[in-house]
């Protein structure tokens, strides 16, 4: 692949639609779309819609569409570009799209448009990405926090950490490399301070990784219990169709089953799970092992009882869940709940009529404490990529901090801190050296 090239492909959904979107990007997209359109293009008023004929080589019209030609770098790649809104058949997209091959372009690759956009300063890394958050956002929160990302919530927080690690490294550098200077070389407690100031930045950005992963994967969220006690009928519930097949014969699930749901703004991936009970054999004590699998990497546990039973007949072991939050669900409170449930050992709940589904969406919602309120204004949450970046960063400011507080050489204090301002650059996509100088010679009077 080369950034010469000039790359085409759909840039809307697959699929038969009214209207679909074709993208030409790269130095030639306006010639190459003269050649289809018969000089539409080149004629068309920039970042305006102008009607026009795609021909094929004979000069037959493959479409009626409408041009929009962006010169220079004014467009979302920042290079020049044409977009070609057609009827959406597929024969229509793909005729045009064969018909731009045939004049010089060619397939653009996965997420080739975003990259060109990345190379060419339109998108620091982390708004790119943010470009797939957005369009696989399966909740409110998930397109609130692809927002943020994409408008730069990130890349503004790096970016502001980095300017403090510069004017750190500088300073230090400065007095390492140029003691005549008579510069400060305010490498004691103050120092010390900027750098815990730093960790502190990226604690906070840190702290939001688990947000992230629940937004982009899901609250994984198991539904276990004994045969009969409701699972697949609570997995129905959830979804408001009939997914999971309900009987009154033990062992109807033998399988795990997995539904996505959005539940008050939080996406819950829903697992059904196999009956577990003593006397299970063959098939049936496979899908209890992969039921105690699924529980042991769960975010969410939703144990559900069936409360016409007393609590002794119901019970279930489980593994040690760590993370997992649990929630306790007692089924068929439209039959006659039995006494020695008592009044607070979970949440009461019929499958059958929906009564008392409420309370369980809020007794969800608090157990797992990410509810929109708990999030703050702007939501922004880093991805696993990030939490990496910012960890090696924060290891590095530690280690930098350990060597000015046991007085070893500060050139191995400024080397960690130029780690850390490496690591903190791959976020966005940022790293240069020549930054660190232009911080030293535009801060310091050397060579005067």
């Amino acid at each position: 692949m080369s950034a010469s090239d000039t790359i085409v492909a759909l840039a809307s959904g697959g699929g038969t639609s009214a209207v679909a979107l074709i993208r030409l990007s790269g130095p030639q997209a306006e010639s190459i779309s003269d050649q289809a359109s018969s000089g539409a293009a080149s004629s068309a008023q920039e970042r305006r819609a102008t009607r026009a004929k795609i021909r094929d080589a004979a000069g037959r019209v493959i479409d009626d569409v409408l041009l929009t030609v962006f010169r220079g770098t004014r467009s979302f790649t920042g290079e020049p570009a044409v977009e070609i809104a057609c009827h959406g058949g597929r024969l229509i997209v793909r005729r045009i799209i064969e018909r731009l091959l045939e004049c010089g372009a060619r397939s653009a690759g996965p997420g080739e448009f975003t990259e060109r956009a990345f190379l060419n300063g339109k998108l620091d890394l982390t708004q790119a990405e943010a470009v797939m958050d957005l369009i696989s956002a399966s909740s409110d929160l998930a397109l609130r926090a692809a927002h943020e990302q994409l408008e730069g919530g990130i890349g503004r927080r790096t970016a502001a950490l980095r300017e403090d690690l510069i004017g750190l490294v500088a300073h230090l550098e400065a007095w390492i490399d140029f003691p005549e200077e008579d510069i400060d070389p305010d490498t004691g407690d103050l120092f010390r301070g900027r750098i815990s100031a730093a960790q502190e930045g990226i604690a906070a950005l840190l702290s939001t990784a688990e947000q992230g992963r629940v937004l982009r994967e899901g609250v994984r969220t198991v539904i276990c219990g004994r045969p009969n006690a409701g699972k697949s009928s609570l997995l129905n519930l959830f979804l408001g169709c009939e997914r999971a097949i309900v009987s009154d014969e033990a062992g109807t699930t033998r399988d795990t089953i997995e539904e996505m749901v959005v539940l008050d703004g939080i996406p819950l991936r829903l697992v059904d799970t196999a009956g577990l009970r003593d006397e299970a054999g063959g098939v049936e004590r496979e899908g209890m092992r992969r039921t105690l699998m699924e529980a042991e990497r769960a975010d969410l546990v939703l144990v559900v009882r069936d409360a016409s039973l007393p609590p002794a007949e119901s019970e279930i072991e489980l593994p040690a869940t760590g993370k997992a939050r649990i929630v306790t669900v007692l089924n068929k409170a439209d039959l006659n709940v039995d006494p020695a449930w008592g009044g607070n050992n979970g949440v009461k709940i019929s499958c059958t009529s929906g009564e008392g589904f409420p309370d369980l969406r809020h007794a969800i919602g608090e157990a797992l404490d990410l509810g929109e309120a708990d999030w703050g204004e702007h939501a922004v949450a880093i991805n696993t990529r990030h939490r990496d970046c910012l960890r090696r960063a924060d290891a590095s400011l530690a280690a930098a901090d350990a060597l000015l507080t046991t007085a070893q050489p500060p050139e191995l204090a400024a080397l960690e801190l130029r780690e850390a301002l490496e690591a903190l650059g791959e976020i966005a996509g940022k790293v240069d050296a020549e930054e660190v100088l232009g911080a030293i010679f535009s801060s310091f009077c050397i060579g005067k």
